[in-house]
């Protein structure tokens, strides 16, 4: 079958780091171009924006947005107008109503819109999934403490309004919960604490809840330095269920789960790619949406600056 012209716009650290080694190793995509101001890929067209590579009669299929998603939705709304399929780096978008009008956008052009969660495809997320269907939770416990200054050297974007502040880490933890959760949750209480010179929160503290009376707590923060910390913590009435490393480990009472080895990101492009052959969409806003919650309902605490 002839692989899917593929290009992406916004080419920075998770590009170099997730995409472009997935995109390689998947042979029902080629890579042929990228759009961004100041990177490139070795070996790939290169242009300076969307509109230049759109314009420049390039083969292409699809396009992966990676920009920051404050900037996304224009670039969104672009590529679907062209005809192409759209993958959405997480967050899809800076609020709920973009991601709306880009479902509607790409249902009216009959194109796929893939708003992706990249940690959903760790390994032993399906599997606890399953276990849970089987074993109700009673109480789950998130644990994701990390090093900004590790994970986003210098960029600016993700203390600016939409930058999502620590729930950029954060919502791939709120990803894995609802996906794993037999019912769906809401939040009861939230604690953000926010720089004083910063718009968006370095750490979170969150309660939700759920029909049955789950209990789901959460706590976030991007002050942690050693060793990070990415947990979710489970029990049921009669397992106790530990996710580590972000659903790449998994301990069930504990005795250590066999896990199938493939990435995230590898299986992000073939669930993509099964998406494009079927003429479907998957555009799920469950954890953006619990984010939304959060700075609605949520107490804003002030903080020491953050430098």
């Amino acid at each position: 079958m002839t692989p899917i012209q593929l290009a992406i716009a916004g080419v920075g650290k998770i590009v170099y780091d997730q995409h472009a080694p997935a995109i390689a190793g998947n042979t029902d995509f080629k890579l042929v171009a990228t759009a961004s101001r100041n990177h490139s890929i070795d070996g790939v067209t290169a242009y300076k924006s969307m509109a230049e590579m759109l314009a420049s009669g390039t083969a292409i299929d699809a396009i992966s947005l990676c920009m920051p998603p404050q900037y996304r939705y224009e670039a969104a709304r672009e590529a679907i107008r062209a005809g192409k399929h759209v993958f959405l780096e997480k967050p899809p978008g800076a609020t709920l109503s973009e991601v709306e009008s880009l479902r509607n956008l790409a249902a009216e052009h009959g194109v796929t819109l893939f708003a992706s969660w990249h940690s959903r495809h760790a390994p032993a997320v399906q599997v606890v999934k399953r276990h849970l269907q089987q074993h109700a939770p009673r109480q789950v416990k998130v644990i994701w403490r990390e090093d900004v200054r590790h994970w986003h050297p210098d960029q600016e974007w993700i203390w600016q309004p939409g930058g999502l502040g620590v729930f950029d880490p954060g919502i791939n933890a709120l990803s894995i919960v609802t996906e794993i959760l037999p019912q769906a949750m809401f939040l009861k209480q939230a604690a953000l604490e926010v720089p004083s010179n910063r718009q968006t929160p370095i750490a979170a503290r969150l309660a939700f809840t759920d029909a049955l009376g789950t209990d789901v707590q959460a706590d976030f923060d991007w002050r942690q330095t050693g060793e990070q910390t990415w947990d979710i913590i489970i029990e049921t009435g009669s397992t106790h269920v530990h996710l580590k490393k972000g659903g790449h480990e998994l301990w069930i009472d504990g005795k250590q789960s066999e896990l199938p080895v493939e990435g995230e990101y590898p299986s992000l492009y073939q669930y993509f790619c099964q998406l494009i052959r079927k003429q479907a969409s998957d555009v799920d806003v469950a954890p953006l949406r619990h984010v939304a919650d959060a700075f609605m309902l949520g107490e804003h605490i002030v903080t020491d600056a953050f430098v």
